[in-house]
């Protein structure tokens, strides 16, 4: 709980710091990045940090922690963390750099804002910061105990042993440990992180749903590679699609993630665009393997019928269901596929279950205008669940 000395000064100095977190979180990055460029290294995707997506979430996220702990100063905003501390956990963020962080971060928001920064300002923050700190690292260090890997190691060989094609762009891996032990627990809609040694030596992870039954011993992932649309080729899926075979090693995390199939029998919603169906795909498949009775609505908007990662497998899932239908848009084509609609996904005069459970996984700007009109139809918003890819840039955006 925030100090009443230091709630009143967050609450004065919340619009200024909020105006200059962009420009105080580039600050940041630059400065700890030349004093500690080891971080590069295998923590901080460089994408990401190129295209300034990483400093706006992080911007994003202090802002929101600060908001929370002014509206709702009795309680612990850890749902705001939550979905923070499972990525810390799959990258391998450890707390000692916890201390790194605030170094830079401070240094940069002195810097940024100059005399505006009286002790009583950098005290209060301090206090911000450290309540968020503490909570995420009390979170990461259950996830890790609950995971039964030490903080900062989630790693483990694995070995694939299959590889199909599923589009012109995307590629499925399915893959074993490669110690021959059982594979981690994992709970349907988590997602594991990838660790690979890029051309210049330099490691790059990467997020990937599981995209199959977390069931028996082996995994799936999903990969679409990123190309083109005037900005750089992801690096990361570029490598596994051009260099990874059967017979290879990959290093995976153990599965992280909050966004996960709830256990109740509930009517359940997967709505996803694009490669955002890899998760919908694995709970799926998890409700097939289990013979659930659930009422499944899958909704899934996609360019066309043959960019449609995985849509076979959708296909097969919702006949084994009992009681399982799906409505899919296309941009393009969409006569390819029997009962498809053409355009962008309208859930305009569709039936939705009611007392449904709904998981959103796409582009953002997807999942914002499906959100707005699920809302319209009257799913309430805590029944509402949401992936992001990369970096939450949702909080960014919703304190912007």
């Amino acid at each position: 709980m925030l100090s009443t000395e230091s709630a009143s000064v967050i609450r004065a100095t919340l619009p200024a710091v909020g105006g200059a977190l962009d420009e105080i979180a580039t600050r940041f990055y630059a400065t700890m990045f030349a004093g500690h460029p080891g971080l590069l290294d295998g923590l901080f995707n460089r994408g990401n940090q190129a295209a300034g997506v990483q400093r706006r979430a992080l911007a994003g996220s202090i802002a929101a922690f600060a908001g929370t702990l002014l509206a709702e100063p009795g309680t612990r905003p850890d749902a705001v963390l939550g979905r923070i501390a499972h990525k810390h956990v799959a990258v391998g963020v450890t707390e000692d750099q916890y201390a790194i962080v605030h170094k830079y971060l401070f240094g940069a928001i002195a810097d940024v804002l100059g005399d505006a920064v009286t002790p009583e300002v950098a005290a209060a923050w301090d206090e911000v910061y450290w309540l968020m700190a503490g909570a995420l690292i009390a979170q990461e260090s259950r996830l890790c105990l609950e995971a039964q890997v030490r903080p900062g190691h989630p790693w483990r060989q694995w070995t694939v042993v299959g590889r199909h094609h599923e589009t012109s762009d995307t590629v499925s891996f399915l893959l074993r440990p490669a110690d021959g032990l059982p594979a981690p627990e994992a709970r349907a809609g988590q997602y594991v992180s990838v660790r690979v040694r890029m051309p210049d030596g330099v490691h790059q992870l990467r997020q990937y749903s599981l995209s199959s039954a977390p069931g028996d011993g082996t995994r799936r992932i999903t990969v679409k590679r990123i190309s083109g649309g005037g900005t750089p080729d992801g690096e990361v899926s570029t490598l596994l699609h051009t260099a990874v075979h059967v017979g290879h090693e990959l290093t995976l995390s153990a599965p992280f993630g909050d966004v996960v199939l709830d256990g109740s029998e509930r009517p359940v919603v997967l709505v996803s665009a694009g490669i955002g169906c890899t998760p919908m795909v694995g709970m799926l498949e998890h409700l097939a393997a289990t013979s659930s009775t659930r009422r499944v609505t899958v909704l899934h908007a996609d360019r066309s019928p043959d960019r449609h990662a995985l849509r076979s497998d959708t296909h097969r899932l919702v006949d084994e269901l009992a009681d399982a239908r799906y409505t899919f848009w296309y941009e393009e084509r969409a006569e390819a596929e029997p009962g498809s609609r053409s355009g962008r996904m309208d859930l305009d005069g569709l039936e939705l279950p009611g007392d449904a459970r709904v998981y959103l996984c796409g582009a953002l700007p997807f999942m914002r205008r499906v959100r707005e009109q699920l809302l319209a139809a009257g799913v309430p918003a805590r029944d509402i669940r949401y992936e992001v890819f990369g970096p939450d840039l949702w909080l960014a955006d919703a304190t912007a």
